[in-house]
């Protein structure tokens, strides 16, 4: 299962949530379950952050 939190740890060079989005859609080939568990730290995350996660994941 892939964790949104893990990922933010593992990749402490993501800048925005555009760049975070990109690397999601990376992780997600070798990954089957996605758990948004906390609320990405960038100050262009929009209001529906969790939507365009899970899109980016599936």
């Amino acid at each position: 299962m892939l964790l949104l939190s893990e990922v933010l740890i593992q990749s402490p060079d993501v800048d925005s949530f555009e760049e975070l989005i990109e690397l999601i859609k990376v992780r997600r080939q070798s990954e089957m379950f996605f758990r948004i568990d906390v609320k990405p730290p960038f100050s262009d995350t929009p209001e529906d952050w969790e939507d365009r996660l899970e899109a980016a994941f599936t």
